[in-house]
């Protein structure tokens, strides 16, 4: 996948997804962030929506593993990184924004060091323009 020039659409997916995403977990303490380089404004990046689903308490995990399951997502174990849960797509539920804003939906406590490293990272370049002009650069070195 090839990055692309940044476009304020990818604010109004991620708001899409969330809303999307609040109804489902309804009932349940949760904030939803938008995370990874598609959330820092004027960054090029793959049109990828990262999420991260924040929970208080470790017993809401559950309730909340459950309520994604139902709207159509399955768990992928934390792939390695711990306090980060990984959810996809399972095919069996269909719904027209899900299914359509390609997106990675991860699950993590708030005290998670994944969660604290993506928040900081996302603020950090959204402050300061010469590091996401280097990481932009870099990108497409990588790339």
């Amino acid at each position: 996948m090839l990055i692309q020039p940044y476009t304020s659409d990818w604010k109004a997916n991620f708001e899409q997804l969330k809303r999307e995403l609040e109804n489902g977990l309804s009932g349940i303490t949760i904030c939803i962030e938008h995370v990874g380089s598609t959330s820092i404004p004027n960054l090029d990046s793959k049109p990828i929506i990262d999420i991260d689903i924040i929970y208080n308490v470790a017993s809401d995990f559950e309730p909340i593993k459950s309520k994604l399951e139902k709207i159509g997502y399955y768990h992928n174990g934390n792939q390695g990184i711990e306090e980060r849960d990984v959810f996809k797509r399972n095919g069996t539920s269909i719904n027209p924004i899900l299914d359509t804003i390609t997106h990675h939906l991860y699950v993590c406590p708030k005290t998670s060091i994944a969660l604290e490293r993506h928040i900081l990272f996302r603020d950090f370049l959204r402050k300061n323009d010469w590091a996401r002009l280097e990481y932009q650069d870099l990108k497409y070195k990588i790339a």
